[in-house]
């Protein structure tokens, strides 16, 4: 008699790709400075750790958040007791301000419409559960978070058709890309609930265009489907670009209030703004009311824990904390950013460029030994094993086009990013090297045999031309 379910013995998990197994690899030989300085260096994580010094000054000088308390008096009674699913008011009240800030005052926020998840992978799960069915199927642009192989498909039932994007434009999103992927799930029988799309976009490190997300709302509007817009990484915007939301262009098009609004969906996280990923704070927001009410109660199965949310209501109500925070947190990543382009220009490596995210989409086609996704699973094996980086292929990210890779950067200290680039010079270094050594080899061989079959057509000629002259 079979004694496990179908769902815990099949891999429909998706965690056997090379981006998850890349992190096995890390975790039993991770880098230390001190204790394992040969080990591998994690770069597939996105995990952003350049304003820790930030949050704990605000810690120090705040201690009646930390400690439970509210005018000196302890509210941890109040706080261990039982929490309804709706969060606390004064939580989502000063999240809703916070993702305003994010958005330069543009656009607002209503925290009733605000469903607290535990964690961004939560809140895109519970989206799925809200808005499709088993096998209904959502269309989301390549290349795309791996994760989202498992977040969205794996307990839900539902499907993943891609929407082909390719280098040529800089990998953004097209009206024909958009077709044709919407043509592709009616070809496999699949009901298309909606478009799925990370802004700015993970793996890319870049901002989705107003045009982009003009034609996202157009599209969504003439299909009578639902848009999720997963805006996790809107804080790590920098330089002079302005994030700009799907919020944004509802506003631009008056739609704000409308029936199309209530398709559009929008989720986010403390995780990489704050780089609080353990803290497990995730939200949905959404204009539908049955959405809101579904998902706040499927939230019982992923809260988040009241001395959580306590002790972020306090930080993100002190504006001026989270007006710094904000000017500084962009400021670092675009040096951090720098410092690995530079790192990888210095080894012959380029990449997209990029105004966002804790990672570079950086091209390594020009390292392959053939143009396919097996000669890429090949060097990323080496740059794994042999140069000690773990850093996430492209195939992982169901990238169309061999070679790409995303390489993450904020989750390290600014002398193990120098490192790891050291690292990789030597490796593309060496490389060359080899292919000089074999390029001249080649040619000595094909000179070689030139002069072999001239001296060889010259000798059969010559025995050709004696019986004549006889």
């Amino acid at each position: 008699m079979k004694q496990l379910s179908t769902k815990v013995t099949s891999n429909a998990h998706g965690q056997d790709s090379s981006y998850f197994l890349g992190w096995e690899e890390y975790e039993k030989n991770p880098y230390d400075e001190i204790k394992n300085p040969n080990g591998i260096i994690q770069m597939g994580l996105a995990e952003n750790q350049l304003c820790f010094d930030l949050i704990e000054t605000w810690l120090a000088k705040n201690p009646d958040a930390a400690g439970l308390k509210k005018d000196g008096h302890s509210v941890f009674k109040e706080l261990a007791l039982f929490q309804d699913y709706h969060g606390l008011p004064e939580f989502k009240k000063a999240l809703a301000e916070f993702m305003e800030e994010i958005r330069g005052n543009r656009v607002t926020f209503d925290p009733s419409k605000i469903v607290l998840a535990a964690g961004s992978t939560s809140a895109n799960e519970t989206l799925m559960f809200c808005l499709a069915e088993p096998g209904d199927a959502f269309l989301l642009p390549t290349p795309y978070y791996p994760g989202f192989d498992r977040d969205l498909k794996w307990r839900t039932g539902a499907e993943i058709v891609p929407i082909h994007c390719s280098s040529s434009n800089g990998f953004q999103i097209t009206e024909s890309a958009l077709q044709q992927a919407y043509q592709q799930a009616q070809k496999l029988d699949l009901k298309v609930k909606g478009v799925l799309v990370t802004n700015p976009s993970n793996p890319l490190g870049t901002m989705l265009t107003r045009r982009e997300l003009n034609l996202l709302v157009d599209f969504i509007t003439s299909k009578n489907i639902h848009l999720i817009s997963d805006e996790i990484y809107s804080g790590t915007v920098f330089g002079f670009e302005q994030f700009v939301s799907v919020m944004d262009v509802l506003k631009d098009k008056k739609l704000e209030n409308s029936e199309v609004s209530k398709r559009v969906h929008v989720v986010y996280s403390l995780s990489k703004d704050l780089g609080l990923p353990g803290f497990r704070v995730g939200a949905i927001y959404s204009n539908d009311e049955m959405v809101v009410s579904a998902a706040i109660k499927m939230s019982s199965f992923g809260l988040v824990s009241s001395q959580t949310q306590y002790l972020l209501s306090a930080l993100l109500s002190d504006k001026k904390f989270t007006g710094t925070y904000l000017n500084e947190n962009q400021k670092r990543l675009k040096i951090r950013q720098k410092q690995l382009v530079s790192g990888l220009e210095a080894a012959g490596v380029t990449c997209l460029k990029s105004n966002a995210g804790l990672f570079c989409w950086v091209d390594m086609r020009h390292l392959l030994d053939t143009n396919t996704f097996e000669a890429e699973l090949e060097l990323w094996k080496k740059i794994v094993f042999e140069v000690k980086l773990n850093i996430s292929p492209g195939s992982s990210c169901h990238c169309t086009e061999p070679g790409w890779f995303r390489v993450c950067f904020a989750n390290m200290s600014e002398e193990t990013l120098d490192l790891a680039m050291k690292r990789l010079k030597e490796y593309v270094e060496s490389t060359d090297s080899r292919r000089l050594i074999s390029k001249s080899s080649h040619e000595r061989i094909k000179s070689l045999r030139k002069r072999t079959v001239s001296n060889w057509v010259f000798r059969v000629s010559w025995t050709d031309r004696v019986p004549d002259e006889r």
